[in-house]
């Protein structure tokens, strides 16, 4: 492969299908559409790489050298091989209300970054949360050399992080710290202790899950208020669950776990009518059995219609956040300091809390939120005293053994 020339005159969709590993430095390029498939087959037929080069203002030269090196590290197995200090690595998950616009402001830093720095390449592959944590574990399976691991995850979550068969095995490890410089975190998170009191990882933002209330069906019910409401008998097979929401569901799962122990979890299996996507949750009022509560990301009371009967209720109890980590290697590459500065940025904070309605805990940041707006966080000590993998999959098995025993 050293020796082979590559051919700038091959169509996009040939070039990816040909050599598919350089799919995140394509991207990291401003070359997105060899991320969908679709539009892969139905643009990228139609225009050669060089074109792409031209229409993108890249230097055909500088591009080529650089694509080259990528093939070669590729070839030479980038699995398992020590990342050269001149590359940096990013890998994450990105929560779909916001990957777009965050990938377009990484990837306009990226740019700029390279142009500044040359002799630096950054490297990032982001995906949409809806593939799942086993798209991330893919990529570090049989790693046991932390130098070997990318320099930076990003993800919503526990179960990636924190399975001590994946990259959790590496947290009692001196292999991550938490470099953002936060030492203060957003006013709105006054009381919850969301920094890692070990300074290992970091927390940029969380999603948080509501209540969405078809009052129209409520009936002479009281509108639930806490997540112990929704426990009640008189919510049973009546509400709507993000399970599907993979991150999201396993941190209301273990969270009420936490609050409530095992009967809890039983119950809330109990509660379940269905499981919805939570663009279909806000139109379940016009379902055949429509739920009456339904446990959704806040972002999706952003599409409510207030004239529906369905009301938005943060939880006075606190509503059950998912964080968005990042981790970042302990590592003085300036590809990976400038990328942690952007990730933890007023900047990136803002698009999070203003396109996804999550929350970022930079200072400076004004969040979307309601005047009362508490959360409800398992903790630090809760994640580093339990296996939380096991801890998910037996929250799972009472969560089937309460649907089954309706």
């Amino acid at each position: 492969m050293k020796t082979e020339k590559l051919d700038l005159t091959m169509s996009l969709y040939d070039f990816v299908k040909k050599y598919p590993t350089t799919i995140p430095f394509l991207v990291s390029q401003g070359l997105t559409q060899v991320e969908d498939e679709s539009l892969l087959k139905q643009f990228g037929q139609q225009v050669s790489l060089k074109q792409m080069l031209t229409m993108r203002n890249l230097n055909q030269e500088t591009f080529s050298e650089r694509l080259a090196e990528v093939l070669i590290d590729h070839i030479e197995d980038t699995t398992d091989k020590i990342i050269p200090e001149n590359i940096t690595r990013i890998l994450g998950l990105l929560p779909c209300p916001v990957r777009l616009p965050l990938q377009e402001s990484f990837n306009s830093f990226i740019e700029t970054f390279h142009a500044q720095n040359p002799e630096q390449r950054l490297e990032q592959e982001l995906k949409a949360a809806s593939v799942g944590p086993t798209w991330m574990e893919e990529h570090i399976t049989g790693i046991t050399d932390p130098e070997k691991l990318p320099d930076m995850f990003i993800s919503a979550g526990f179960e990636t992080f924190f399975d001590k068969n994946s990259i959790g095995r590496f947290r009692n490890t001196d292999t991550f710290i938490d470099d953002t410089g936060i030492e203060t975190f957003n006013s709105d998170f006054s009381g919850v202790d969301l920094k890692d009191p070990r300074g290992m990882y970091s927390i940029i933002s969380v999603v948080p899950a509501v209540f969405l209330v078809n009052t129209k069906i409520l009936g002479d019910r009281s509108c639930p208020q806490t997540w112990e409401d929704i426990l009640k008998p008189e919510f049973e097979k009546k509400v709507s669950l993000p399970v599907g929401d993979f991150d999201l569901f396993n941190g209301i799962l273990l969270s009420i776990l936490k609050l409530y122990g095992e009967d809890g979890v039983k119950q809330l299996g109990r509660s379940l009518l269905k499981a919805l996507h939570p663009s279909e949750m806000v139109k379940s009022n016009r379902k055949p059995e429509p739920p009456i509560v339904t446990i959704m990301p806040y972002f999706f009371t952003r599409m409510v219609n207030t004239s529906s009967g369905m009301t938005a209720v943060w939880p006075q109890d606190g509503a059950i956040i998912s964080p968005i980590f990042m981790l970042t290697k302990r590592s003085d590459k300036k590809g990976l300091k400038e990328t942690i500065k952007f990730f933890a940025s007023e900047t990136t904070g803002k698009i999070l809390t203003e396109k996804g309605l999550f929350p970022s805990v930079h200072p400076n940041v004004k969040n979307e939120l309601p005047e009362s707006a508490p959360f409800q966080w398992l903790g630090w000590d809760y994640l580093d005293s339990h296996d939380i993998t096991k801890e998910i999959k037996h929250c799972l098995n009472l969560f089937e053994e309460g649907q089954n025993s309706h």
